[in-house]
């Protein structure tokens, strides 16, 4: 038997939407076995589909006093639970969670929270100890909702729920702290252990919600984290064999935590290696976590990303500055290595109230998790470029893998202007699940998210202010940047691992940290949201969404901030996005040609979704002294792109006065990640300029700057249509270019001869194509090696010239790109050959540039020993 989520959602919604309708009878409505897990936390009541995790509150504040030891009636389609107040009370609850309190004098006083009803209407409950308590809810019986049995176990259990297998008609439950699996025989109380559960060795949680299907999987919750974990056909273990358990999905965590669920309903489950969504929570094959390290697929535990790369944009204010840094990483070949890090020791003054004020890494979590060492990875190229004040990471790692990492940082004027959550899902990654994470009992939201790479990361942020005359910390979590204080200092931590168990132990750390410094008085935590962007992308003029809608709306709201180019202003939009109560929906926005957007979706009830994309930044490098920009516009595209390539989208006018040079830069991506294009075989434009203009290629996988692939071209004063073969661009090596990491396009004017220049550059429709007849233009100058000697030298080589000419200009580049010098040198030898004397350079290798008299230009390496 089979359903999909689609007509779960439209169940679970008739649910919400019977709550405005209430008739005098609408209690005698029952569940009827669909196939939703209910759980109740406190009066209030979430609808969760096992299968993904996902959950939404289908009914709030349905009694007056907390619900626990709820469970499913098979004999008449409710569900029941035991009161809080009033005292000696069970309460029925219908479909639409209109209730029906009934109070039993025979019942001790005190909470009860573990319960379950047997096939035949027999409701088993208890607290803690050995005692447990049989209440007759069969209708047709004469003792119907009688207290009928007290009696005791044969051994006493810390167990927080308990749940019948319609299998065989037996009780099960996990124990905190042992992690063992019992069968429970509630005719006599008979408790025989299982063994260990496998997958929950090690963990300490509290397991408030148990759940079974009809096949005998047995489903188990933990409180803190949320996650649920499976353990298949329990009625065939014997005690002896080995229990095959593993990781399910993960859900809503909850202080208080209580499940019910009718057993003899299916849940869907993932068929792990056939191509297909079986289950429908739009995960395939090993991306579903229920797969996790059943045959082919990797268990959830690949290396973590460092905190070096963190805190990239969450919006256009920071998209310039962030593109400048990642142009400097990408022109120095930068690459944080951990092997080379800072290690971080564990100190006496660890968790030690300090005299002099606080840092950040006095909050930094260590010898949690079981790592064998910490190293820093601190980036600190943010300060500066955002409302980072201050800023400190570190890298958790176990064996050889980085396995979590935190960044802190500080900020003075308002709350961090970046979480991973809002980028990354339209740069490649994928927001998994999102849901809640119990740390000090509050509710902070937890996001697992795929990362491009393949790998897999639970995500936490919170964010601590000082109050109270900053005696004290209040701490903040929201999935909206916007739900934040204004104004205020803040300590925000972003933290992530490739473990939901190591990010609860560091977030509970860190706020232990905090409690360390000063008391922590007060939360102010937000639900996650209900409806939420899985993944997206951009192209050609239009977004692509992937919307995942866990509560079945029916439409939402996206409101949006568009610019067009990196100097527009910003413009914003609003319309309706149907969902069709569908819980997996694929939505194309067009958006126009733009360079950043910034958006919100929601119903205007819930929390939203923001998200935030910029496209492949353009920028200036005008970083050499003598060098000045006059004009730097970006345009928007006047001619629409051919799906068959690739389009550099937007134009660039550049002029600027330079003794040496000036660049201008466009990444493909936001966060200068490699694209293949090698699928192309030109570089085709339209442009016009002052002269040569020298084309780079910056591949990921070349270190050296000198080493990376370039061409020139000449431009004149009028447009011109350029079709670049991929064979015009030549490196020093003498390799064929492949352009499968393609990180960067730079386009460099040069004053030739060290004197004050205007240079001017004007670049239209950009893009990567295939050009049926490869060029040939004569704008296009082919640079040939050119041969040195002595060389090595120390002040003084000859150059020989592939052709006669009166003069040459020479240009000299250092490793970092930068010229350091520039001269026009009269040849020898009937101008074939010509005689450099070098400046007071460094020892190091160069490339150097020659211009010959007839502006064809030629290249060569050598290297100075000083």
């Amino acid at each position: 038997m089979k359903a999909n989520f689609y007509s779960l959602t439209r169940q679970l919604i008739a649910l919400s939407c019977l709550l405005y309708s209430f008739t005098a009878s609408s209690q005698d409505v029952p569940f009827n076995c669909d196939y939703s897990a209910y759980l109740f936390q406190y009066n209030d009541v979430y609808a969760i589909d096992l299968a993904s995790g996902n959950s939404f509150l289908a009914a709030k504040d349905i009694t007056a006093g907390k619900i626990n030891a709820a469970a499913y009636n098979p004999a008449d389609g409710y569900i029941w639970g035991y009161l809080s107040s009033p005292s000696k009370s069970i309460v029925k609850i219908g479909k639409n969670f209109e209730t029906t309190t009934i109070t039993i004098d025979a019942l001790p006083s005190g909470n009860k929270y573990v319960g379950d009803i047997s096939a035949t209407g027999q409701y088993y409950f208890k607290s803690g100890g050995s005692t447990y308590y049989t209440v007759d809810l069969d209708p047709a019986s004469e003792t119907y909702t009688e207290l009928t049995s007290t009696a005791s176990l044969s051994q006493s259990l810390n167990i927080h729920d308990w749940a019948f297998n319609a299998v065989d008609n037996q009780l099960y439950a996990v124990e905190k702290g042992t992690n063992i699996l019992y069968r429970i025989n509630p005719e006599n109380g008979q408790v025989q252990p299982l063994g260990i559960v496998p997958i929950l060795s090690g963990l300490n949680y509290t397991y408030g919600a148990v759940y079974f299907d009809a096949s005998g999987r047995f489903y188990v919750s933990a409180n803190q984290t949320g996650t649920i974990y499976v353990i298949q056909s329990v009625q065939d273990l014997d005690g002896i064999g080995v229990i095959d358990s593993n990781l399910f999905a993960f859900g809503p965590s909850s202080a208080s935590n209580d499940g019910a669920r009718c057993p003899t309903a299916p849940v869907l489950q993932e068929i792990c290696d056939n191509g297909i969504d079986d289950d429908g929570d739009g995960l395939i094959d090993c991306e579903d976590p229920s797969c996790s390290g059943y045959g082919m697929c990797a268990t959830i535990d690949p290396e973590a990303s460092t905190g070096n790369k963190g805190g990239l944009e969450s919006n256009n204010r920071l998209s310039n500055a962030i593109a400048k840094r990642n142009f400097n990483r990408a022109k120095e070949s930068y690459e944080f290595n951990k092997d080379l890090a800072p290690l971080v020791d564990k100190k006496d003054t660890y968790a030690v109230r300090t005299a002099q004020a606080f840092t950040l890494a006095d909050l930094i979590p260590l010898e949690e998790i079981d790592e064998d060492y910490v190293v820093e990875s601190t980036p600190t190229d943010l300060v500066g470029i955002t409302n980072a004040t201050d800023v400190y990471a570190v890298d958790y790692i176990k064996g050889e893998l980085s396995t979590a990492s935190i960044l802190a940082l500080k900020t003075e004027n308002g709350v961090y202007e970046h979480t991973k959550y809002i980028c990354d899902r339209l740069l490649g990654a994928e927001l998994i699940s999102v849901s809640t994470i119990a740390i000090n009992d509050q509710q902070f939201i937890k996001s697992l998210i795929k990362n491009i790479d393949g790998s897999v990361e639970f995500v936490l942020s919170l964010s601590a202010k000082m109050v109270n005359n900053e005696t004290e910390f209040a701490v903040e979590s929201h999935w909206n940047l916007d739900s934040y204080e204004d104004d205020v200092t803040f300590y925000n931590f972003q933290i992530w691992a490739n473990s939901i168990d190591d990010l609860h132990k560091l977030g509970q750390q860190v706020l232990n940290l905090l409690e360390v410094q000063k008391p922590v008085t007060a939360y102010s935590t937000s639900a996650p949201p209900t409806v939420f962007v899985k993944k997206g992308n951009y192209n050609n003029g239009a977004l692509q969404l992937e919307i995942i809608n866990t509560n079945a709306t029916e439409s939402v709201i996206f409101d949006a901030g568009i610019r067009a180019t990196e100097t527009s202003e910003i413009v914003t939009t609003t319309s309706s996005i149907s969902l069709g109560e569908n819980y997996i929906t694929q939505v194309t926005i067009d958006t126009g040609y733009l360079f950043d957007i910034g958006f919100r979706i929601g119903d205007g009830i819930n929390t939203p979704d923001d998200l935030f994309l910029s496209d492949g930044p353009w920028g200036v490098d005008a970083s050499q002294e003598g060098t000045d920009v006059v004009i730097y516009e970006i345009s928007e595209n006047e001619q629409t792109y051919a799906d068959d390539t690739y389009a550099i989208e937007r134009n660039l006018s550049l002029t600027a006065t330079t003794n040496s040079y000036v660049a201008a830069y466009r990444a493909l991506t936001a966060r200068f990640q490699a694209v293949d294009v090698s699928i192309f075989n030109a570089l085709q434009m339209t442009a016009k300029g002052t002269g040569n203009l020298e084309i780079t290629f910056v591949k990921e996988s070349i270190e050296i700057w000198e080493d990376q692939y370039k061409a020139t071209i000449v431009l004149t004063e009028s447009n011109q249509d350029f079709d670049i073969s991929f064979e015009n661009f030549t490196s020093t090596s003498g390799v064929p270019l492949l352009l499968n990491d393609l990180v960067t396009v730079v386009f460099t004017m040069v004053s030739q001869d060290g004197t004050m220049v205007t240079k001017e550059m004007e670049l239209n429709d950009i893009q990567f194509a295939n050009s049926e007849v490869l060029s040939t233009d004569e704008n296009i100058v082919v640079a040939d090696a050119l041969i040195n000697y002595p060389n090595p030298f120390i002040s003084q080589t000859t150059i020989r010239l592939p052709q006669a000419s009166a003069t040459v200009q020479i240009t000299v580049v250092d490793m970092l790109g930068r010229i350091v010098d520039a001269q026009e040198i009269t040849t020898n030898n009937g101008g074939l050959t010509a005689a450099y004397n070098a400046p007071n350079l460094q020892t190091g290798i160069y490339t150097y540039k020659i211009i010959d008299s007839a502006s064809q230009q030629h290249s060569g390496k050598f290297v100075i020993k000083r």
